[in-house]
């Protein structure tokens, strides 16, 4: 590792020390201990061993079950920190907010966001009633959230003073007003009630477009299918069919959905050839920020870009649903020579 690698590495767990929550990591060793049928005590050690050793967050070590791996396939997983400082690498800061505010980012992939939108901060309550009564609902979102904090739903049958509305979207920092965006059939039947995303995380070489990983998002009830709140997914193969359940943020799995009925196993996401198509394309937009995990929806006209994560997630698959006990280091490391 070099000198510059071995010092993010040390601020990062500098700063995780500093911000450790004690009592939250006491109670999730105790969730994981039931699952895993060990001592609260025995998996809390292991999980900061793990963190230190492996460099992976807590969340991590619930997610792709690190109690039941042994330290060779612990090895293979990609882990939010390590994404975080392959974000720090390889994508120009001075680029970044052309992905970390929203409303800059629709105008950088206008012709990719297949929606409209309004910055309220740039109209005034006349154009915003205009905007909402066309659409008769819109999502309000705050443009520098992240896992979707500050996103709901607002119909337009519920406003009765856009001036009010308007003020009330500045006090809670609610600046982007989009369109609903109408999604495929097929990915509506999985949940009707949120807009049920493919997170494709790409690494762009100056010269190809490589697809790191490949995961459906789905939500459970709620207006958005963020893992965060209450959202689950499942990875896909290179055919875009989803081969193992889905789980969630309580380690809850699904082999099919709670709500609708569908079957996740075997799921096969429309137009998924046109998915990577269009991810090849939207990736070369700016090349200044190589590494991206892209939140997709497919349309019935075709694909359309929701965000992309200057600071992606990492999305792999759970041992423990899918009995595949290897990760998805190897093949970023191929990819993006680490």
């Amino acid at each position: 590792m070099s000198q510059l690698g071995l010092g993010r590495r040390f601020s990062y767990l500098i700063d995780r020390a500093k911000a450790l929550d004690t009592g939250r990591l006491w109670k999730l060793a105790g969730t994981i201990g039931k699952d895993a049928r060990k001592p609260r005590l025995v998996i809390l050690a292991d999980l900061l061993y793990c963190s230190a050793t492996y460099e992976i967050a807590f969340q991590d070590y619930q997610d792709w079950d690190f109690y039941d791996l042994k330290r060779a396939e612990r090895r293979t997983f990609m882990s939010h920190p390590k994404s975080n400082h392959l974000a720090l690498k390889l994508n120009d800061r001075a680029f970044s907010g052309k992905f970390a505010d929203k409303s800059r980012f629709n105008k950088e992939f206008a012709p990719y966001v297949g929606r409209e939108w309004i910055d309220i901060r740039e109209a005034d309550a006349k154009q915003i009633e205009e905007f909402v009564t066309r659409q008769g609902a819109v999502m309000a979102k705050v443009p520098d959230s992240l896992g979707g904090i500050g996103i709901g739903k607002r119909e337009a049958a519920e406003i009765t003073d856009y001036e009010a509305f308007r003020n009330e979207l500045l006090e809670g920092r609610q600046f982007l007003l989009e369109q609903l965006i109408p999604q495929h059939a097929e990915m509506s039947r999985l949940c009707h009630t949120s807009v049920n995303t493919l997170r494709i995380v790409s690494y762009f070489d100056g010269d190809e477009v490589h697809v790191l990983a490949r995961a459906l998002k789905i939500g459970n009830g709620g207006a958005v299918d963020n893992f965060s709140h209450g959202g689950m997914y499942t990875m896909l193969d290179e055919q875009g069919v989803a081969r193992y359940a889905a789980f969630d943020g309580d380690n809850r799995t699904f082999t099919v959905h709670p709500v609708t009925g569908t079957s996740i196993v075997g799921f096969q996401v429309p137009l998924f050839d046109e998915v990577l198509r269009f991810v090849d394309e939207i990736a070369r937009v700016i090349p200044q920020v190589p590494y991206v995990g892209w939140d997709i929806a497919v349309t019935p006209d075709g694909p359309a870009v929701i965000e992309g994560n200057y600071n992606s997630g990492v999305f792999q698959t759970k041992p423990s649903v899918s009995g595949v006990r290897t990760g998805l280091l190897p093949h970023y490391r191929e990819v993006i020579g680490f």
